[in-house]
């Protein structure tokens, strides 16, 4: 679109109002800044000041036979609560007695509705909460700064739906979102009783322009209303007026954005509600505008030292017992488990650990650590982070205690930490002096020293030897934590989860997945691996606090690495911004063709109150999330299981080939073909019934004529194939399902109870037998070995037939147990591959 923004008029606006104490805008000021943005043309006003009169020419001189009269009130948002607007016939005399009527019933309307509760009055401006009667009128009047006379512009139609809101909002986590969707009075209504994305939709202005926010925008009840896409509607604005209109608002939030280097301020919300719409002209009847001065910009951090956190060369332990298991003892028994060289690990300590490298200090170390873990008592955390610091001692640090900032009593600690590791951040190491025994330790005197001391035969080479700075430093090292488990590296070979072995088995020898799991939650990946062993990724890492990395961070790193295919994440918080920088993370890595499955814990909106318009309440955190995340590409879980079924999706599917949303099913029981047919649509996925080709119905016509089912079989989709079909017949239908251009995935029930399937782990029994060599476990193996059509597959039976459902998904045969849950899961898993062949193919969003 080609309009022209005066962004030297709209910071203009923005000094005037910040010179006079105010961090918003009027509406009247609100209507320049639009008519400074270059998008419609707002309506024609006059401010009538409190205490000034108005000549006659002054209030006939906006166009029309009515005039719309608002009240002006830096306290008062909603203002047609308190009657705070007004229509009137266009007349000198009765604009005046409106006005003054304005004046005077508006403080008190407002007066009594505060004190008509208590939670009015706790959401009422802080100056009025403590007043009452007539010094809480007092006060509301002193504040009125008097009435905008506006030009009625009588709307194409009052019809429901036909008027627009769009806003803007600053968010702590995702930077400047747009939404836009129903507007009106009524527009927080609609938001909660209509469906998920239906109403309201919102973006990050970051990663949008006006035309792929306005192909969201178009699946909204919204749109269907304003393009005459409903029965009984016609066409009130252009698809190009639109476009126009979002551009506009989003070149607005970027120049003002908080991640923009040079804004002048920073826009934190704009919102014009509503929109209406006079012969094919968008006009705002009411806008609200709140704006800042821009903060400190996040200091940069060494990240690529990310590399040196996964796949170390040398470790380093603090907090080591000798004489008990302690977290830091399992630690230890865990890496050296994992495979690490026992020759290239060195606990810190006056203990000593037989068979391992010790020092008893930081000070003494001969070498720089690629990795430093910390399973020490928080207390002890800042000093030791500073000492970290000042000798670079390390690449990156693992902080595994908890105890740093969860709670009130040790926020003071976190706070400490994060300053120390900011400061490392932010200066060269300049004290090369006392980093004599760290960064200059190459003399072999050093090394050889501490290695005979306590290992006869170690792997420890000099500083500087190991792919390690042989100098010190800039940017000191990256933290991983605190509070959290650590990591598991199948590539860098270790382990620093503190749960010991006999509590959690690891299968140490199985080929691990071209995968990371990346969770704010150690728990939250600890549980979903046990109760999920077929999950293999190559990587686990437990963010904890993120007191210095992040989990934008992390994506950040992983979208370029060649180890991994599929990312999934699990979060519960961002820090400032990182939840941009999360979505920029993700959107490369689909760009690059990787795989991202996420799910966010915490759903419950927040910050609704703080809001002055209604963008943030409709736009709330999580939907703001859910939206920035999809956008950018990645597939979201609704819940833990499916999150865990995604994920498995994703490592096992990566390579088939997904050309649409055309789905087969085929069951022996008549209740899993209803109940796969019930399933295809919901709010957040929609799959079609594929239409088979000729020459596949032909082909299962045969396979059930020659097995005798013919009689008992009608060829539809879903297929109920009748409980007497075996092995044979499930195979066939499926191979012949997976070579029809129509079908783009198939779900297939094995009806494990059926006495014609062999389902049973027991070799004794042959009919039963799911070894034997023409059993379904074997055919459906090879079949999906050779076939580009992903295949699911459902055993909906009790434990009986565990030992089935284990073999198919370790042969990276996903697996359901109810078909309802097979048919979610492919079809989210569908739709998000759909979503990011799109992505790619328009090289953004």
């Amino acid at each position: 679109m080609k309009f022209s923004i005066d962004f030297k008029g709209i910071t203009a606006l923005f000094a005037s109002a910040h010179d006079s104490g105010r961090n918003f805008l009027y509406e009247y000021e609100v209507y320049t800044l639009l008519k400074h943005s270059g998008a419609e043309t707002p309506p024609g006003c006059n401010l009538i000041e409190r205490g000034a009169r108005a000549s006659d020419d002054v209030l006939n001189s906006i166009p029309g036979q009515k005039a719309v009269l608002k009240i002006v009130s830096p306290t008062i948002i909603h203002k047609t609560e308190v009657g705070g607007v007004r229509i009137v016939e266009k007349e000198s005399g009765r604009i005046r007695s409106a006005v003054r009527r304005m004046l005077y019933e508006v403080p008190e309307n407002y007066a009594a509705w505060i004190e008509k509760s208590e939670k009015n009055r706790e959401s009422s401006p802080p100056e009025y909460r403590d007043l009452t009667g007539e010094a809480l009128v007092a006060a509301i009047s002193r504040d009125l700064k008097g009435v905008l006379q506006v030009q009625f512009m009588p709307p194409d139609s009052s019809a429901f739906g036909n008027e627009l809101i769009v806003g803007l909002r600053r968010t702590r986590e995702f930077g400047t979102v747009i939404s836009a969707g129903l507007g009106g009075t009524d527009t927080e209504l609609y938001a909660h009783r209509f469906r998920k994305g239906q109403a309201i939709v919102a973006g990050s202005t970051q990663m949008n322009d006006g035309h792929s926010f306005f192909q969201i925008f178009r699946k909204t009840i919204s749109y269907l209303k304003l393009a005459g896409l409903t029965r009984g509607q016609r066409r009130i604005v252009t698809d190009e007026q639109l476009i126009e209109c979002f551009d506009s608002f989003i070149a607005l939030a970027n120049f003002y954005s908080p991640v923009s280097p040079d804004a002048p301020f920073v826009i934190e919300e704009l919102e014009i509600n509503p929109f209406a719409f006079t012969d094919y002209l968008m006009v705002p009847l009411d806008g609200m505008c709140r704006f800042s001065l821009p903060s400190h910009k996040k200091k940069s951090r060494p990240v690529h030292k990310i590399d040196r956190l996964l796949h170390p060369e040398t470790i380093g332990i603090i907090g080591v017992s000798s004489t008990r298991r302690n977290f830091g003892r399992i630690i230890l028994d865990n890496i050296l488990a994992a495979g690490f060289d026992p020759g290239k690990v060195i606990v810190i300590g006056n203990e000593v650990t037989p068979g391992i490298n010790s020092t008893p200090d930081l000070e003494s170390l001969p070498c720089k650590l690629d990795l430093f873990i910390v399973a020490v008592g928080a207390a002890y955390v800042p000093d030791i982070v500073e000492q970290v610091i000042d000798l670079d001692a390390a690449q990156s640090v693992m902080l595994i205690p908890g105890g740093m900032g969860e709670t009130e009593e040790s926020k003071e600690r976190a706070r400490q930490v994060v300053e120390k590791i900011s400061l490392g951040h932010s200066t060269r190491i300049k004290n090369t002096e006392n980093n004599t025994s760290a960064a200059n330790s190459s003399s072999p005197a050093n090394s050889s020293s501490l290695a005979n001391s306590s290992s006869p035969a170690s792997n420890i080479s000099p500083a500087g030897s190991t792919g390690s700075a042989s100098a010190p430093d800039s940017g000191g090292p990256v933290f991983l934590g605190a509070n959290c488990m650590g990591v598991i590296s199948g590539p860098g070979m270790y382990d620093t989860w503190f749960i010991p072995e006999e509590k959690l088995p690891k299968e140490r020898t199985s080929r691990f997945h071209r995968a990371a799991l990346i969770s704010q939650s150690g728990a939250f990946m600890l549980h979903r691996t046990h109760q999920f062993p077929q999950l293999r990724p190559a990587y686990m890492i437990s963010m904890g606090n993120q007191t210095d990395l992040t989990l934008g961070d992390m994506v950040g790193y992983f979208k370029d690495s060649d180890k991994v295919d599929v990312i999934a994440i699990y979060a519960e918080g961002f820090n400032d911004l990182d939840g941009l920088d999360l979505c920029k993370g993700i959107h490369q890595a689909v760009l690059s063709g990787k795989e991202v499955i996420f799910y966010k814990a915490g759903r419950t909106p927040e910050g609704k109150a703080a809001t002055s318009g209604h963008t943030a309440s409709l736009a709330g955190d999580y939907m703001v999330c859910e939206n920035c995340v999809r956008q950018a590409g990645a597939i979201v879980a609704r819940n833990f299981t499916e999150f865990q079924e995604l994920f498995f999706l994703a490592e096992n599917l990566s390579r088939k080939k997904i050309r649409g949303n055309r789905l087969a099913a085929v069951s022996g029981a008549g209740f899993e073909a209803v109940g796969m047919a019930d399933s295809i649509h919901s709010d957040d996925f929609i799959m079609e019934l594929a239409r088979f080709e000729d020459k596949t119905r032909n082909r299962i016509r045969k396979i059930l004529e020659a097995k005798k089912l013919d009689l008992f079989v009608t060829l539809a989709n879903p297929l109920d194939i009748n409980p007497a079909a075996d092995d044979e017949t499930h195979a066939q239908i499926t191979a012949a399902l997976a070579e029809d251009i129509n079908v783009d995935a198939i779900v297939l029930s094995l009806d494990p109870l059926s006495p014609a399937m062999k389902t049973l782990d027991d070799r004794e029994l042959p009919g039963y037998d799911m070894y034997a060599k023409e059993s379904i476990l074997n055919r459906i193996i090879n079949l999906v070995a050779i076939s580009d059509t992903p295949v699911v597959t459902v055993v909906d039976g009790g434990r009986l037939y565990d030992p089935l459902r284990d073999a198919l998904m370790d042969n990276g045969i996903p697996v359901f147990t109810v078909c309802d849950r097979a048919i979610a899961a492919i079809s989210l898993y569908v739709q998000g591959r759909l979503a990011a062949d799109a992505i790619r193919g328009g090289h953004g969003i």
